[in-house]
Formats: C-alpha cells, sequence, structure tokens
C-alpha cells in the first residue's frame, strides 16, 4: 500500500510502500499526532521512516495505480 506524506517548509512529499493495511497506518497517523511524537512506518523492504507529527502536513493512504501506461483524454 502506498502512503504520501506532506511535511510542512518542504516541497516535496515522502513516499513510502507499506505492508500494513489502511486501518492501521490510520492509527499510527493518529495516535502520533494525539501524543505529538513521531510517525514511524516501515516499508516494504524492512526500512524505517521516522517524520515529527508537528511537521506533518497531510497524510495520503491509498493502493495508487500501478502500471498505467498512456494519456488521458
Amino acid at each position: 500500500m502506498e502512503v504520501k506524506i506532506g511535511v510542512q517548509h518542504s516541497p516535496r512529499e515522502l513516499t513510502v510502500d507499506v505492508d500494513e493495511p489502511a486501518e492501521t497506518v490510520q492509527k499510527h497517523v493518529a495516535e502520533a499526532v494525539e501524543s505529538g511524537g513521531v510517525l514511524t512506518l516501515t516499508d516494504a523492504k524492512g526500512r524505517t521512516l521516522v517524520v515529527p507529527a508537528s511537521k506533518i502536513a497531510y497524510v495520503e493512504v491509498g493502493g495508487g495505480v500501478a502500471g498505467t501506461v498512456g494519456f488521458r483524454s
């Protein structure tokens, strides 16, 4: 599952592929924001991403569209 995290004062978003369901990711985000701590996610390759909750602008949780090529009309 693809998770995009917008960080305040950063022109680029962080994108991470996780093996957790959307509900679990949403729970991690909510807990981090409520506590004012850090959001910690582990991607599909075992790497850990740590973002201070106070700097999170938005989080987009979704499946993403893999393998599409071409133009829209």
